[in-house]
């Protein structure tokens, strides 16, 4: 399985490929579709952290009814606002309404609070507190099990993974969640760093739990840490895209979705097309 998460806050400074209108947006997850991918994530151009906190639903429905079009049924998430000076109603309202006109294949959560920090030649840039609160997170939770929606579950750090577990183990977890672990980049100064040793602790804790679950490297490079090989190889699945990677490459989305997929298929694991993922994760 691999997710294309296509812009985050990545601007085209950074990488020109990064798509930020709905037209780019439109034709990049086609494009990432077609290499492999069977999840598309992305973000309208609101920050996640600092206003506005409620986002608009408007420009995920308008992109992503293009989308299925033709490609139907495509599993495709926004992100959320982590700003913690407002209810976790307000910002978790636009996935709401998503679901209310009919828009929403799957909704997303950060299980926990994050402090984000980045380095730099002056040393550590920090941003405000990021995520959502044990009380945020049982709310999210409780919405998903409600509408029976498939749910993404970002882990930032290890805390997040136990709380998570928690409700899993409690029956409150929503049936069809997959779980995102977060490993930082070189310059993300948060999560464990993307290592052999670090996978081993995630996986130790979600064993024997039956969800499924996929790597990512914020800042940094999945494929070429090798974190995406030994997550295949540990019965994971894959995260790419411009909203985390910064190797050493402008690549485009579709071609790290590509680069996912030859590496899946010359492990044995080719790349899930969306109906298969669909019947075998959420049903």
């Amino acid at each position: 399985m691999i997710e294309a998460a296509i812009n985050g806050s990545t601007p085209k400074d950074t990488n020109p490929n990064v798509p930020r209108t709905v037209d780019e947006i439109v034709t990049t997850a086609l494009a990432c579709i077609d290499a492999g991918a069977a999840i598309v994530h992305n973000h309208n151009d609101e920050p996640n952290v600092g206003e506005p906190s409620a986002h608009s639903p408007d420009p995920y429905e308008t992109a992503w009814r293009r989308v299925w079009q033709t490609r139907p049924g495509v599993l495709m998430h926004p992100t959320t606002s982590g700003e913690r000076t407002r209810a976790i109603a307000d910002r978790f309202s636009h996935i709401v309404k998503l679901h209310q006109r009919g828009a929403l294949t799957m909704a997303t959560a950060d299980a926990g609070c994050l402090s984000l920090a980045f380095d730099a030649p002056d040393g550590p840039t920090a941003l405000p507190v990021f995520g959502n609160s044990a009380a945020d997170v049982d709310h999210v939770f409780q919405w998903c099990r409600e509408v029976d929606l498939p749910l993404h579950v970002s882990i930032f750090e290890p805390g997040f993974l136990r709380l998570t577990l928690a409700h899993h183990n409690a029956g409150r977890l929503p049936k069809r969640t997959k779980i995102q672990l977060y490993f930082g980049g070189p310059s993300a100064l948060f999560g464990l760093p993307p290592t052999q040793a670090s996978l081993n602790s995630y996986v130790e804790m979600i064993s024997g739990t039956g969800l499924p679950w996929m790597v990512g490297v914020p800042r940094g490079d999945v494929l070429g840490s090798g974190l995406a090989e030994a997550a295949l190889r540990a019965g994971g699945h894959i995260r790419v895209g411009l909203e985390d990677y910064a190797g050493p490459e402008r690549s485009a989305n579709e071609e790290l979705v590509a680069r996912a997929a030859d590496l899946g298929a010359r492990l044995g694991r080719p790349a899930a097309g969306v109906n298969d993922v669909i019947a075998a994760l959420w049903g």
